[in-house]
């Protein structure tokens, strides 16, 4: 069974620095301020970074 990256978006500040980092799997939604998946199909190594940068440890693999 693959990994999959989650956003928890009650953690979520909405800083964008996911967005930042990947920004082909990572947006930040307008309405709610938070990011969002919209993508796995990033590296695994690049969806590492974005988890390990996220100030707020919302980014998990699943």
């Amino acid at each position: 069974m693959a990994k999959t990256v989650v956003v928890d978006e009650e953690a979520c500040t909405g800083c964008g620095t996911c967005a930042a980092i990947a920004e082909d799997c990572f947006q930040l939604n307008e309405d709610t301020e938070k990011a969002s998946v919209t993508s796995q199909d990033c590296s695994e190594d690049l969806m590492q970074e974005a988890i390990d940068t996220c100030p707020e440890e919302a980014i998990s693999w699943k």
